[in-house]
């Protein structure tokens, strides 16, 4: 039906006659001529009815926003002051010589322009028309581009693109699995899966040696702004390579998708171990644009009257940290100090304890601070010595369980880096590595990532000190989001059975859940190691967008909900009874 797209007008087709099809912007009617703002999915152009045009005219008399139409019309240069800079058709327009509308519209439930000023869940009711608008519009656009570029990359690198099953078994990947009841066989479920993380490796094995897939993976966990239940991943395996050239490969991809498409050079990427990175930053994914650094001080504070300081000093799995703001005295009243305190608290600090420092050269009267009473004087001036404290600044405290200082701190870190625009740049990417193989709960041993990563130390020394093995991970972080990660795998079946006896997987469990891959890690199992992005991220970067929602088509809602279908839905009793299932309700409290 068209000839061209209104958004690839450019004065090069002067004079050509050309057919338009799409959505009418806007309509102005000028002293008895009248102009459309035609829209599709490239751009807008202008286009001119003048009552020369007869019965078309009279039809785009009729027309209002949103009606599908089309035109078709000579393309003329816009007069001497009429061109719009600020629109890539803007030297053009088309006079009209036939109008044709081929679908009207309901009135809008809200506006498309950029003004738009309506709740998220409207938005995502009427996302069909959500989609309309070119700001979300534009994400879709650059998300299949990054999505052909990074087939493009690993097609060039040899990698070959494998499908793998969306009907599987429950892994134990970290969150809960969305289960799938099976009519053919009575009381048992597929799960959807959280990552091709098994398929993937039984692929090393069956000497596929390098694998990706564009894959829909599936989580049922609590949502965020960066999560969704439902989400894409870049997935990536390989045989014979150890993790710094798989770092490599993927740092090469990301790197070019920057360069390409926002325009941006990450340039080399620093590497540093999970242990400095949670130290200094509190956290996994520092965000490296921000000069800021927590400091340990928990030597400082062993021996102070003050038990909010001493007591997590002197237990070993507390922390003491403080972190220095420069100039803080004069970026923050009081009032946004409170406000703090209240923010930390959503990470279980019970406050935030904190240091004006006035006159960095007398530690008797230049401090204001309601905590230092509790501190003698060459406490204080050992702390100050400490974080590098000069007149002006502000000194930040947490103390508390290792975990709760580190999440709290850490997350005042960024907060006070967006609030206060402290980036020093644009871009930081980092790569984390060396990351404990487990993590210490009130249940036991759980693993870091996942149960299928290699421990840098072998069997034998992995269950002699399990708490104090690394594993053979990476992380790529970028702006502190982490972008993906991944490992270097177990593939050797000894030691997957060591790791899975730690974690508590005995025997029989071991069999029943992973006697598939137990028994493909007999018959030559490669070394292997990959890594999976998170498409949705990547695109969320790339876009600055606020929320991940605004780079997927069709995104669910922080009840993890569709608005628009109103899925989930119930189910007829003729189904679940096919299904051998019963629902039972939990009673509501009156």
């Amino acid at each position: 039906m068209r000839s061209i797209y209104c958004g690839e007008l450019r004065a090069e087709h002067v004079g050509q006659t050309v057919t338009l099809c799409g959505w009418v912007d806007r309509r102005r009617d000028h002293g008895g001529v009248i102009f459309l703002d035609m829209r599709d999915r490239d751009g807008i152009a202008q286009v001119v009815i003048d009552p020369d045009a007869g019965e078309h005219f009279n039809t785009a008399d009729r027309v209002r926003a949103e009606y599908v139409v089309k035109v078709t019309g000579r393309v003329k240069q816009r007069g001497e002051g009429l061109v719009n800079p600020s629109m890539a058709t803007g030297e053009i327009e088309v006079f009209a010589e036939e109008v044709e509308i081929l679908n009207a519209s309901a009135p809008m439930p809200f506006q498309l322009d950029g003004f738009t000023n309506v709740g998220e869940d409207v938005r995502l009711k009427y996302r069909y028309l959500d989609l309309r608008r070119p700001a979300i519009a534009n994400n879709l656009r650059l998300r299949s581009k990054v999505t052909t570029a990074i087939r493009n990359f690993l097609d060039s690198e040899g990698f070959l693109d494998i499908e793998t099953p969306i009907l599987t078994r429950a892994t134990p990947e970290g969150a809960r699995d969305y289960l799938v009841p099976s009519r053919t066989h009575d009381g048992k479920f597929f799960a959807l899966p959280q990552s091709p993380q098994l398929f993937k490796q039984l692929l090393m094995v069956a000497g596929m040696d390098r694998y990706y897939q564009i894959a829909k993976c599936f989580r049922d966990e609590d949502l965020r702004a960066d999560r969704q239940p439902e989400f894409t991943q870049i997935d990536i395996e390989t045989s014979f390579l150890d993790e710094t050239q798989i770092m490599d490969i993927t740092e090469r991809m990301i790197s070019h998708l920057f360069k390409e498409y926002v325009g941006a050079d990450l340039g080399p990427f620093p590497t540093m171990p999970f242990s400095e990175a949670m130290e200094k930053y509190g956290s996994d994914k520092p965000d490296l644009r921000i000069p800021l650094e927590l400091v340990e001080i928990k030597d400082l504070m062993a021996k102070v009257e003050f038990k909010v300081f001493s007591g997590p000093a002197n237990d070993p799995k507390g922390r003491v940290t403080a972190l220095k703001l420069p100039n803080g005295n004069d970026l923050l009243t009081r009032k946004q100090i409170d406000d703090y305190a209240k923010f930390v608290s959503i990470y279980g600090a019970k406050g935030l304890a904190y240091i004006k420092v006035n006159d960095r050269s007398d530690v008797e009267n230049g401090l204001q601070s309601p905590i230092v009473k509790f501190l003698d004087n060459d406490t204080r001036e050992a702390i100050l010595d400490r974080v590098d404290a000069q007149t002006g600044d502000i000194v930040f405290f947490g103390s508390d369980s290792a975990k709760v200082v580190s999440e709290a701190l850490g997350a005042l870190r960024c907060k006070l880096g967006e609030d206060l625009n402290l980036y020093t740049c644009d871009w930081a990417p980092l790569w984390v590595v060396d990351f404990p193989m487990f993590e210490a709960t009130e249940a036991g041993l759980t693993s870091l990532h996942h149960p299928f990563t290699a421990p840098s130390c072998t069997p034998e020394e992995l269950k002699a000190n399990p708490e104090a093995a690394l594993s053979r991970a990476y992380d790529m972080v970028l702006n502190g989001c982490e972008l993906g990660g991944g490992s270097v795998r177990i593939h050797d079946e000894t030691m997957q059975q060591a790791v899975f006896e730690l974690l508590g997987i005995d025997a029989e469990e071991q069999r029943e859940k992973f006697g598939f891959l137990l028994d493909a890690l007999k018959y030559g199992a490669p070394p292997h190691g990959g890594l999976a992005f998170g498409l949705d991220r990547i695109i969320m970067l790339m876009t600055d967008s606020a929320s991940i929602r605004d780079v997927i088509a069709f995104p669910k809602t922080q009840t993890a909900a569709c608005v628009m279908t109103d899925a989930p839905g119930l189910v007829d009793d003729a189904q679940l009874t096919e299904l051998n299932i019963r629902v039972q309700l939990p009673e509501k409290s009156e």
